[in-house]
């Protein structure tokens, strides 16, 4: 039996399957979790996959493996390879005011025919461009920049060679830096103040990123979510709606797009195709601020929420619990609207905060089809969709049926099947047996959609 492993390196943990490489079946699988912040020494990634292996079982008979992993983490590189200073995560949002001056310099337009994306604080052209201006020291030190996933793929080949940094279109699409021609090393320079800075390979969706010291071969890895949608097979037509430490909608289509309005980023899958993607800040922990609020677990929210009346009585959460991504607003906070004597209970609460996070998500989906993207199913996935309130009320808000696959772990799946592809070579990736399902159905309930969007701007910022 030939086997692969996928490793899902994310904000909070970092998890390891070993599936059978022909089939996908399952065989084992690890976790281990990673220090809470968003600025994190890469280092930790590293001890985090090395244990999640262990709890996997280790890496015996594993033929080939591949990576995937957050997004837009700047990790800076010295000419020998050490890291310059701990990473900046894609929920840092330090960069907001550098993301601003980016698209003041050079207009929204450029940017999103660039690259596909106008910049915001997550990107990695605007952290580079906040390191340039408050830590010249280590910005001049920097000789690579690379992203979470290229760094521990560099580590399991273990040459310490920085021209053997490799990445994959799905990842380099995220970096604001990288385009439809490929590196735009003039937006580099924009944002970095240099151009001459080693930057990855991008490599295609099979192509192999070299062997690990024990001889494993590596697949080119991705960003999590273009794994999650190869991990679910989704196909031209599927919208994947993730609910993790972010809230993701996702769609692959043949179709690149440009929105200069910045609520779309053009990212690319990791199957060939284009992921066209709408990023929350707030998702999966909206519901654990409102568990905490009230005093309850998850289920003990999710009870609440379905028994509070569709549209909480028109009390609306707005969830910038940590700011905002799309909207751009990253030092928004959250705010709670139409409070009568009749919503001061606690299931009213749950079912606005329930209603409020899928707002935003339903906001997402709604610029995509403005776009001309093509629904054609809906996926619910992550944590966060594991709460029965999230599934049943999703398709009321999102107004479409939603699909909920059996809970997995689908970005590192999807990073199996990428090495289970590169380890057979060939123009798709081999054929797994697809999820079950669970079909969740509802009446539209436009008025919440209403009520959210009078509220949505109403915001206090920071103090």
């Amino acid at each position: 039996m030939v086997l692969v492993a996928g490793v899902d390196s994310s904000t909070q943990s970092c998890t390891v399957v070993v599936r059978e490489a022909g089939s996908g079946a399952l065989v084992r699988s690890g976790r281990a979790p990673h220090p809470p912040g968003t600025e994190v020494d890469p280092q930790a990634w590293w001890t985090a996959l090395q244990a999640a292996i262990a709890d996997a079982g280790g890496l015996d008979g594993v033929a080939a493996m591949a990576v995937a992993g957050q997004q837009h983490g700047m990790v800076c590189l010295s000419a020998d390879g050490e890291v310059v200073r701990p990473a900046l995560l894609w929920n840092d949002t330090r960069s907001a005011g550098a993301a601003d001056d980016l698209v003041a310099e050079l207009g929204a337009q450029a940017w999103a025919d660039a690259t596909g994306s106008v910049p915001v604080a997550s990107f990695t052209a605007t952290k580079l461009r906040w390191l340039a201006r408050h830590e010249p020291d280590h910005a001049a030190a920097t000789a690579a920049v690379c992203l979470p996933h290229d760094w521990l793929t560099w580590r399991l080949r273990g040459t310490g060679r920085l021209d053997d940094l490799v990445t994959d279109r799905s990842d380099a699409s995220g970096t604001g830096y990288w385009g439809p021609d490929g590196y735009r090393r003039d937006l580099l320079g924009r944002a970095l103040g240099r151009d001459d800075v080693v930057l990855p390979r991008v490599l295609g969706p099979a192509e192999s990123a070299g062997t690990t010291a024990d001889g494993v071969l590596l697949g080119a890895g991705a960003g999590d979510n273009a794994g999650a949608a190869l991990g679910l097979g989704a196909a031209v037509g599927d919208v994947v709606v993730s609910l993790g430490t972010s809230g993701v909608v996702s769609a692959v289509s043949p179709v690149a797009t440009a929105d200069p309005s910045g609520i779309i980023a053009g990212f690319a899958s990791a199957t060939g195709e284009h992921l066209p993607l709408v990023c929350t800040l707030n998702a999966a922990r909206v519901l654990d601020g409102a568990a905490r609020m009230l005093g309850v677990d998850h289920d003990g929210l999710a009870r609440l929420a379905l028994a509070g009346p569709a549209g909480a009585g028109g009390l609306v959460l707005v969830p910038y619990l940590e700011g905002e991504r799309t909207p751009n607003r990253p030092d928004a906070t959250g705010s709670l609207h139409g409070l009568t004597l009749a919503t001061t209970t606690p299931e009213h609460l749950a079912r606005a905060a329930v209603e409020g996070l899928l707002c935003g998500l339903a906001d997402a989906l709604d610029a995509l089809v403005a776009a001309g993207v093509e629904v054609r199913r809906v996926f619910l996935v992550g944590g966060g969709a594991r709460s029965e309130a999230v599934a049943r009320i999703a398709p009321a808000v999102l107004g479409h049926p939603v699909l909920r696959p059996t809970p997995g772990e689908y970005v590192a799946d999807g990073a199996a099947r990428q090495a289970a592809w590169a380890l057979a070579g060939g123009d798709a990736p081999p054929v797994w047996a697809a999820a079950d399902t669970e079909r969740f159905e509802a009446d539209p309930t436009p008025a919440v959609r209403d009520r959210y969007a009078q509220a949505r701007d109403h915001v206090l910022p920071r103090t």
